[in-house]
């Protein structure tokens, strides 16, 4: 039934395939088991992909009603917020530069729930992993989860304050020539974002060369590089959020890039009805309306 409903969803066996972390024959093998269970055929291959027999489409919609009511079932019986910890898959820089300082707020305003985080730059499988919720950083295109959008956010330079007082002077963007510019390779990771290329373009400090300095694959790392005072990084609002108003780094400019990714709040359809997902939901939501450059 779920090779059937996904193959439906994504009109293909490939789609459903990676869905559901298998090999398209082996989808293929369940259909086709499925169509002479019951003795009809519920796809017409086609060159490209598949299309729903009438029997299919009939049986499509009665048949994601089951699995979903079938996942709600399963996840009320494993639901105990007195004993289970929640178990959300997060990027290691948003964890550790944004969640983890928060993770008492949030036990606090869900009476004691306990958190348990797992860190990982992949795509959770849910079932496998045994993870409850992921939040991830990208273009949001997941497919067969539940996905609410939780913030989009500027990105701009930010330095030590005893690199602003004691280094070469930083009045103008022309004036990063004299500095180190601290790099996180983003495509290592498969995604785009602003670099210091684009910033300085847009700065009106295209003349500045911005291929030196260090590169780190955890913008975490560079902010922290940023933060000993080892050069210039581009940070992410919500990521340098604390050290800002800690005074750890400042902002030297006021000028911003919006990124074109955003952070995502994605689970399985069954587990976002459940009053742990809906109570970490709102605290999130609420959390991220507080943090300066968060839309």
């Amino acid at each position: 039934m779920r090779a059937f409903e996904a193959a439906a969803r994504h009109r293909s066996f490939t789609g459903a395939a990676r869905e559901l972390s298998v090999t398209p024959a082996a989808v293929s093998h369940q259909v086709k088991g499925l169509e002479e269970y019951v003795g009809v055929r519920l796809f017409r291959r086609q060159t490209r992909g598949l299309a729903l027999t009438e029997a299919g489409a009939g049986a499509l919609p009665d048949v994601a009603d089951g699995l979903d009511a079938f996942a709600r079932a399963l996840a009320g019986l494993r639901e105990d917020e007195a004993e289970r910890p929640l178990t959300v898959s997060v990027a290691p820089s948003f964890a550790g530069k944004w969640l983890v300082p928060r993770l008492e707020d949030f036990r606090q305003h869900a009476n004691g729930m306990e958190i348990r985080l797992d860190t990982s730059e992949r795509l959770s499988d849910f079932a496998a992993d045994d993870v409850d919720i992921a939040i991830r950083y990208g273009p949001g295109h997941y497919s067969g989860v539940h996905v609410e959008r939780l913030a989009a956010q500027a990105v701009f330079p930010v330095c030590s304050p005893w690199l602003l007082e004691h280094g070469p002077e930083l009045n103008r963007p022309a004036d990063l020539a004299g500095h180190t510019l601290i790099h996180v390779d983003w495509a290592r990771a498969g995604l785009t974002a602003p670099d210091w290329a684009s910033w300085l373009e847009t700065a009106g400090a295209p003349g500045v060369d911005s291929g030196g300095g260090p590169h780190f694959n955890q913008q975490s790392m560079a902010i922290q590089a940023a933060v000993a005072g080892h050069g210039v990084a581009l940070g992410s609002a919500i990521l340098v959020a604390d050290d800002l108003a800690a005074r750890r780094l400042v902002r030297p400019f006021r000028h911003a890039l919006m990124e074109p990714n955003a952070y995502y709040l994605v689970c399985p359809h069954a587990t976002a009805q459940t009053r742990r997902f809906m109570q970490f939901r709102d605290w999130l939501f609420a959390e991220m309306g507080t943090t300066p450059g968060a839309e």
